[in-house]
């Protein structure tokens, strides 16, 4: 089942447009209400930095730290486990002025993946580190460790345990968070963050951290950010296809249909994806049961939430 939605913000001096992501999966009926306000939680803190004028980067950037705080959704805190029993973590953020973009993966216990992307966004040197070096960068950077124990819920340890006695994996969100935005100048960025899949192989990197895969953003068409089969999502490079589609003139909703029915035409995989283009219309797609999100907009007197 193809499920698709579109907004737009009223064109206005201060106009603004911000959609987030919970990842696509199954959400179980008792855990939508939850999963909903996480969404609507981070779409505001990105909707207060807008209103005041600040950047589509520091909106989608902001937004993605409160779902990586949020223990339900696999980024950050609560992240799913690998075969090893341990956290990895994968971020990536660009911006669509200028196409500066940073990344990590394989990233082991921070607090913030998406804000060490960001320092390797505006450092500048490289767009992606990873593992070792991911983490000597955030190091560097000034960002200190959190630990195993800590970023690991007994959610994720007990969804990892299932898995590894071949139990089918049922009500889980899917694999990332993310978030496209819009500001009142018409730049538009997009950020996304996972923990990947369940018992995933040690050095296996997902869609998230790759540029124009799990995310893309320029200022000439729109921005992208994505969910669900990670490997199906690279094979196709799937934000770049689908801002490619609005740079050539369809609607936000209208790419976002066209790309997640390529995906499952092209490789047969599932998925959800967000997108923004530059005049703060956004819209979404997805094939999987759910996709929790949170919207808002210049003149939007709240949050909207859906899953």
């Amino acid at each position: 089942m193809l499920v698709t939605g579109s907004w737009a913000a009223p064109t206005s001096a201060r106009g603004f447009g911000v959609l987030v992501h919970g990842g696509a999966g199954d959400v179980p009926a008792d855990r939508v209400a939850s999963h909903r306000a996480g969404c609507g939680a981070a779409a505001r803190a990105a909707a207060e930095i807008l209103a005041r004028g600040g950047s589509a980067l520091d909106a989608v950037q902001r937004a993605v730290e409160v779902l990586e705080d949020d223990p339900q959704f696999n980024a950050g805190t609560g992240a799913c486990l690998d075969e090893s029993g341990e956290v990895a973590l994968d971020a990536s953020i660009m911006e669509g002025a200028g196409a500066r973009a940073g990344g990590v993966t394989i990233l082991p216990p921070f607090q913030h993946p998406i804000a060490i992307a960001r320092a390797v966004l505006e450092d500048g040197q490289h767009v992606l580190y990873a593992s070792e070096g991911a983490t000597e960068f955030a190091r560097r950077a000034g960002f200190a460790p959190s630990t195993q124990a800590a970023m690991t819920t007994p959610a994720a340890r007990e969804r990892w345990e299932m898995v590894r006695r071949g139990d089918p994996e049922v009500g889980w969100a899917g694999g990332t968070v993310g978030a496209v935005a819009c500001d009142a100048r018409g730049s538009v960025a997009a950020a996304t963050s996972t923990g990947g899949t369940t018992n995933k192989r040690r050095g296996r990197v997902g869609d998230t951290p790759i540029i124009g895969a799990g995310t893309f953003a320029d200022d000439g068409a729109g921005a992208a950010s994505n969910t669900g089969h990670g490997e199906g999502v690279m094979r196709t490079c799937l934000g770049y296809w689908a801002v490619e589609a609005m740079r050539a003139g369809a609607a936000p909703d209208e790419a976002a249909r066209r790309a997640i029915e390529h995906l499952g035409a092209r490789v047969g995989s599932r998925g959800g994806i967000i997108l923004v283009d530059p005049r703060g219309r956004i819209g979404l797609a997805r094939s999987t049961a759910t996709m929790s999100w949170g919207a808002a907009w210049a003149g939007c007197p709240d949050v909207v939430t859906g899953i």
